[in-house]
This record gives structure tokens, sequence and C-alpha cells, in this order.
């Protein structure tokens, strides 16, 4: 019974991976709650509050989108949706258990499998939440009307996609500065509810201050998408390529830092903690 059958094809070893990845997402989804819809509702219920919050705030300090003309609702969750995305999923990969953990003592496990499924799961929440808040808001409120929804689609897939580039490196630097990791994923969190740009319109943002937001790949995210969302919106000052470079890189680094990491952590390095 505790004997793992290896298949001896490409073909058959993908379709066990895939397999493995499916449950391993299923499980990691379930996690979160019980009941996946009620995981779900309380994602969606997260995302309506931030937004509930923001519109708040800049309604009380008199904020105007003048160079953005659109729904002011669209305008919201455009930033605060990928910042949700992007956040959850650093949040997802770098708490992912290290080489050591109880799940990897089962043979079919491996660690790209978890992380295949802590991002996936990730995205599979966030994807579905938008998909739900965009159709009761088109039926309820008032039709949605999306520029370029591809192209918007494919921002929410770079915010994910960079969102794990840097969650792999946090999650690489955790077994060596388990502490440092866990103060610097808050911090670069908490940085991101200003720095992320998802309250301002980079167009408008004169150029000492757009110095303190261009470091930031999911800034020049959240400022391309509106550019797909509106029609009368043209990003001048962002750049989906650096993002898209930017994941890239931190991913190189993070696969390799964590490949490094798992030949060399000990559950010894632990006893002491």
């Amino acid at each position: 019974m505790f004997h793992y059958r290896r298949h001896s094809t490409l073909l058959g070893g993908a379709f066990k991976m895939a397999e493995l990845v499916f449950h391993a997402v299923v499980r990691s989804i379930r996690s979160k709650h019980s009941n996946a819809v009620v995981s779900l509702l309380m994602n969606i219920l997260q995302v309506l509050v931030m937004v509930a919050a923001f519109y708040l705030m800049l309604s009380l300090m008199g904020a105007r989108v003048a160079k953005l003309r659109g729904d002011f609702f669209l305008f919201l969750l455009s930033g605060v949706f990928l910042f949700q995305c992007h956040i959850k999923t650093v949040s997802a990969i770098a708490g992912v258990g290290t080489g050591n953990n109880p799940m990897m003592l089962h043979s079919p496990m491996n660690m790209m499998v978890t992380l295949l499924a802590a991002g996936l799961s990730t995205l599979y929440t966030q994807v579905m939440s938008i998909m739900i808040i965009l159709f009761l808001y088109h039926v309820a409120v008032t039709p949605v009307v999306i520029e370029d929804p591809a192209g918007a689609s494919a921002m929410m897939f770079l915010a994910w996609f960079t969102g794990g580039g840097v969650g792999l490196v946090f999650l690489a630097i955790k077994p060596w500065f388990p502490t440092f990791a866990t103060i610097l994923n808050t911090v670069y969190r908490r940085m991101n509810m200003v720095f992320s740009g998802k309250m301002f319109v980079a167009n408008a943002l004169p150029p000492f201050m757009l110095v303190m937001f261009d470091w930031n790949p999911l800034f020049h995210i959240i400022d391309q998408c509106r550019g797909f969302v509106f029609r009368n919106y043209f990003p001048r000052v962002t750049s989906w390529e650096y993002a898209v470079w930017v994941g890239i890189v931190l991913l190189m680094i993070g696969l390799m830092a964590e490949f490094y990491t798992r030949r060399q952590v000990s559950q010894s390095w632990f006893a002491r903690r």
C-alpha cells in the first residue's frame, strides 16, 4: 500500500503531475474554510469592504478623478482587485512550507506541486471573485463596459505572476532568516497599500512623486490595466513590459534560491526556535 508507481513516459508523468496539482489546489482552497463557497464569499466581501473604504475616504477628502472619465466603481475596483490578487499571491507562496514539512514526506509530492497549488488556488479564488462582483454590478447597478477585456485580464494575470515571484523570494529567505522574512513580507504588503497607486491616476502625478512609485511593478500593472479598462485613459508614464521583466527576474532568483535552500535545509535548524 506504500508503493508509489512511477510512470515511464513523459506523458504519463505529466498527467500524474496535473492530477497532483488539481488535488493540491482543491485542498488549498478548502483549507481556508470547510465550505469552498463560503471561502469564495469571504474573499468577495474583503474586496467589497476595501472598495467601500476607499470610496468613503476619497469622498470625504473631496478627491475627483478628473483625468479619467468613466465609472468610478471600475476605477476603484481595477486598483483594489489587482492589489488583492498580488498581495494574496505573495502571502500564499511565501506561506508554503519548506522542503522538510510533513507534506513533502509523501512520495508523489514535491515542492513544485505545492507552489503551483498555492498559486493556482489563489488565482482561481480571485478570478471567480471578480467575475461574480462584475456580474452582480452589471445586473443590479449599471452595465459594465470594459474597453479591452483581454488586456485587462492580462494585467490581472501579470499581477498574479509578479506576486508569485516576490513570494518565492520570501519563501527562499525564510529558512535562513525566518523573523526577517516575516517582517519583510509584512512591510512589503503594507507599503503596497500606498505605493501600488490604486488610489491615484499615474498620469496626474508630478515627477517628484512619480519617482516614489515607479519602482513598484504593481504600480505599472494597475495603471496599464486602467488604460485597458477605460476608453479615454492612455498610460504614458508606466510600462507593462517593466512588470514582466521584474516578474521573470524575481521568479528566476526565487527558484534558484529555493532550490539551493531545499538542498541545505535541515529539521535541526528549527529545533532551537
